[in-house]
């Protein structure tokens, strides 16, 4: 019986050691103070996670979607926002003038938000993403771990290339400000 429960804490550890070291935890701002997401986002130059995410018409869309495309990833925590608004009108003009490039905006806002919120406001050249049911923000470190907006996706941006690598990304330094657009366009031009 001691065997056991010694061979039991000592797996419990050894587990808790090997999930600490394969990711760890990253430090963003809120307005100026310390928030955390999961873990650093992708590594560049490496094959991008794959996903599966819900559209605003309750459909799966998944990464592979749209191989063969430059993705952008605009990663926000909601589209209620004035800065997660802002970023979506940005990149939904500039997506127009990209070729072969989708544009995909992807928060934990639920498909019906998202639908709602690009029918008042015209949006019609990006991609929203709903990640409500899926373990995105795990896969791409993007998800506040603290605060209260923890379970939400922090502001990031990240940009696949048509072979499916990470050619770019961004994160934000502090969730209440805009990504750098110049940049990210840049990077698939």
């Amino acid at each position: 019986m001691f065997s056991k429960l010694v061979f039991g804490t000592l797996l419990f550890f050894s587990a808790a050691g090997f999930a600490q070291k394969s990711k760890s935890i990253n430090t963003v701002l809120m307005g100026g103070k310390e928030v955390h997401t999961y873990a650093q986002l992708p590594a560049l130059n490496k094959p991008a996670p794959k996903f599966t995410l819900t559209d605003v018409n309750m459909n799966d869309q998944t990464l592979d979607s749209y191989k063969g495309k430059y993705v952008i990833l605009n990663i926000f925590p909601s589209v209620d926002t004035g800065v997660c608004s802002a970023s979506v009108h940005h990149f939904n003009e500039e997506a127009g003038n990209l070729p072969n490039t989708v544009v995909l905006c992807i928060s934990k806002d639920l498909p019906f938000a998202q639908k709602r919120f690009c029918g008042a406001e015209g949006i019609k050249n990006v991609v929203m993403l709903s990640d409500f049911r899926t373990d995105f923000g795990w896969n791409y470190g993007v998800e506040l771990v603290d605060s209260a907006m923890k379970g939400l996706l922090s502001r990031a941006v990240v940009i696949i290339d048509p072979s499916g690598k990470i050619i770019y990304e961004e994160q934000v330094a502090d969730i209440s400000q805009e990504p750098n657009y110049e940049a990210a366009i840049a990077a698939v031009k």
